[in-house]
């Protein structure tokens, strides 16, 4: 047998959707069938005469039989029309079922949102966008977990978010990220302490050997901090979230280093005064993260979408 024989023959192999037609071409076919008409069926899926005459050409091109009559009077299915008919039939009905089931598949999807923040954002900015994305999905319910960067990196990865947000130096391992917005740390004190009284900005090394308020270990603030100094003195207090650490500061009870987002309200009522350091950068960027190749979806990736409003 020649190579033409084993390309062109009965046997012929190959991707079947080039073998089998199309769904509008069947669809097609199912209102001709229903209709008796051709005019009428290119008239009920939207398409011209013209058009519908080109893909029943096409659809008997591709399976080398010739499907429908044309005459004056209106188009009949020849008998190998019919027969195609009713394997079309199973088909169309097999892609309703297939596409009811997808829609199911979106709506539990859309149904719910899981959202892991680090501390910072989730006390600052996640309110705000939570409010925004409930005006867009009312019926979309949120379960909202805070915890610092590292403990946001394992809800991920565990499957137990849908979306997450960071303020750490850099992306965990295993996920994909997106900057959204800029922040500043600051370190403040209360009015009377003698740091609030100096003239002079502080030394990056003064501040790294002195005991500080701070967040725990896997905290953004904290890996900012540490990398900005080359290392930080033993903390005065340890506490695991932006609102305790400040509260303690206001308090009187040492330095804090904290989120410009945080301490807005307390500077401007004096609660706390900020402590200029010179010879740090002490910049960091928030960020949106996702499992490595699991692009956000959804409503998660609508909730991404108004943090860089």
């Amino acid at each position: 047998m020649s190579n033409a024989d084993e390309q062109d023959g009965p046997g012929i192999t190959g991707p079947l959707a080039h073998r089998v037609p199309d769904l509008g071409a069947l669809e097609l076919l199912l209102a001709v069938a229903r209709l008796g008409s051709l005019g009428g069926a290119a008239r009920e899926l939207g398409i011209t005469q013209p058009a519908a005459s080109s893909r029943i050409r096409s659809m008997e091109r591709q399976l080398g039989v010739a499907l429908v009559d044309r005459s004056p009077r209106g188009s009949r299915l020849t008998d190998a029309g019919a027969l195609v008919t009713d394997w079309a039939r199973r088909i169309v009905e097999a892609a309703e079922a297939f596409d009811a089931g997808a829609q199911a598949l979106r709506v539990r999807r859309d149904s719910r949102l899981r959202v892991a923040a680090s501390m910072t954002i989730a006390e600052y900015l996640l309110p705000g966008w939570l409010l925004a994305l409930r005006a867009q999905r009312p019926d979309t319910a949120v379960s909202p977990h805070a915890g610092n960067s590292t403990a946001v990196a394992e809800r991920l990865l565990a499957d137990e978010a849908d979306l997450g947000f960071v303020e750490g130096l850099s992306v965990p391992p295993g996920l994909d990220s997106a900057v959204i917005a800029h922040d500043r740390l600051i370190v403040v004190t209360a009015p009377g302490h003698a740091w609030a009284r100096r003239r002079r900005s502080l030394a990056a090394g003064e501040l790294a050997s002195t005991p500080l308020i701070l967040r725990e270990k896997g905290s953004g603030t904290r890996q900012v901090l540490d990398a900005a100094l080359g290392g930080l003195a033993r903390p005065l207090i340890e506490l695991s979230s932006t609102t305790a650490v400040k509260a303690a500061a206001v308090s009187g009870a040492g330095p804090a280093v904290l989120s410009e987002l945080a301490v807005g309200e307390e500077l401007a009522m004096r609660r706390l005064v900020p402590v200029p350091v010179e010879g740090v950068a002490l910049a960091r960027d928030l960020r949106a993260v996702w499992p490595t190749g699991h692009r956000p979806t959804g409503p998660a990736r609508d909730l991404l979408s108004l943090t860089r409003g």
